[in-house]
């Protein structure tokens, strides 16, 4: 393939790429008044089954509510953002929630609450490999944001077996 037409190709996929998250962003949004939109809840909860498995409780409703402590210190973490941050947050949120930038982006072919961990890691695996820059990131932010927000929270160390930070 010649450099042009590579070029062009790429040129085209980026457009192609930011079309859709425009258009995504318009229909369901990432982030509503600084907190998780329903679409930021989906990824952010099947993003959180992936990355923290092993982690979370094996008892299903207890699973549950640690999925939901891990969205509501989401939810905080994203209104602490500044505002720029906050908008890219939910154009990327906004991309993964549709089912063409879900495809495109992290390469998941099924929906986010339907997916398996199993396909969900390998999805992330794909961004976190991908020779495109804004998959790297988009892995980076899924997986940082996801770690932090559960692993910074004291109710969440028995389960690790971690007894806290030690007293000065």
């Amino acid at each position: 393939m010649q450099r042009r037409t590579l070029f062009k190709l790429g040129t085209a996929s980026a457009l192609a790429l930011a079309f859709t998250g425009g258009v995504a962003s318009l229909v369901q949004t990432g982030l509503q008044d600084g907190k998780l939109g329903e679409g930021g809840r989906e990824v952010f909860r099947a993003v959180g089954r992936a990355v923290l498995q092993g982690s979370l409780p094996a008892d299903a409703p207890a699973r549950e509510a640690a999925l939901d402590g891990l969205l509501a210190r989401i939810d905080a973490l994203t209104l602490a953002l500044p505002v720029h941050a906050q908008n890219e947050l939910s154009r990327l949120l906004s991309l993964l929630a549709s089912t063409p930038g879900r495809r495109v982006m992290a390469g998941l072919g099924t929906a986010w609450p339907l997916a398996s961990e199993a396909g969900i890691q390998q999805a992330l695996q794909g961004m976190r490999l991908s020779s495109l820059a804004l998959r790297q990131q988009a892995y980076a932010a899924l997986h940082d944001i996801t770690a932090a927000a559960y692993f910074t929270d004291a109710s969440t160390w028995p389960q690790l077996g971690y007894p806290g930070p030690l007293k000065l």
